[in-house]
């Protein structure tokens, strides 16, 4: 499936918006539409919530989507319109809950085990088939939010035979979260500068307080790593203005 967007933030006056979900499979696919919890750790990986932390605030119960479940030929796709409502006494700051997109099974597919295909005499196959999934955040900022971020504790790793490894620390502060896109660059003391990695679409939701990251350094064009500077940018993605959020520069002898 294809997801656009990929997160929704609802701020100030707005209470609307729309997502397109599309099938670019071969088969026809059914998907269920909900909304589900998640926490994301220090590496970004997210996981289920079973019992809020301190700060942990949903969106959930202020979110309102249709549909809630659509079948989507090969190539179609379906608008998904999403409403908030906020109660009056809500407290300023932000709230995140991410909707789900679940592929259910196909009713006129062979599901008993006596239709599955036989491998040999007296065996039974069992055909298995994946049903995937997705998820995007959907975040309603209430009040006065804000956030900054700052990129610490910079380790530039070598191991033999393989690229340069860089690992950092994303520390962020304030009552909303942050997203957008890190650049990595390096300009030797007598050369121009190079950008030898990027990551996009990287977020840390509160009340995360930091991210630990590395990226993987690409090749550099007729120079070594030494005897320059390493330059790390976060800026918002284009669409959100562009922003630079932080840089630091590390400096290599």
């Amino acid at each position: 499936m294809m997801l656009y967007p990929t997160r929704i933030v609802f701020a100030g006056n707005q209470r609307a918006a729309q997502l397109e979900l599309i099938n670019n499979g071969t088969e026809s696919a059914t998907y269920r539409i909900s909304l589900v919890n998640r926490r994301m750790s220090e590496t970004g990986a997210f996981s289920g919530i079973d019992v809020p932390l301190p700060g942990e605030q949903f969106a959930e119960d202020m979110l309102r989507y249709s549909p809630r479940q659509v079948t989507l030929a090969p190539g179609a796709g379906q608008a998904v319109r999403i409403m908030v409502r906020k109660p009056a006494n809500l407290a300023p700051g932000e709230y995140r809950s991410h909707m789900l997109f679940a592929k259910q099974p196909n009713p006129e597919g062979r599901t008993s085990v006596e239709s599955s295909n036989a491998t040999a005499d007296n065996e039974i196959g069992i055909t298995l088939t994946a049903l995937v999934g997705a998820s995007i955040p959907v975040i309603v900022r209430h009040g006065n939010t804000d956030a900054s971020v700052a990129l610490t504790h910079l380790d530039l790793r070598r191991p033999a035979d393989k690229a340069p490894v860089l690992g950092f620390v994303m520390e962020r502060s304030g009552n909303q979260s942050v997203y957008g896109d890190l650049t990595i660059s390096f300009t030797p003391y007598s050369g121009s500068e190079q950008v030898i990695a990027r990551a996009n679409g990287v977020a840390i939701y509160t009340p995360n307080p930091l991210r630990r990251a590395s990226i993987s350094l690409g090749q550099l064009n007729g120079s070594r790593l030494t005897n320059g500077a390493l330059r790390v940018t976060y800026r918002e993605q284009a669409e959100d203005g562009g922003a630079l959020l932080v840089e630091t520069v590390l400096q290599l002898p």
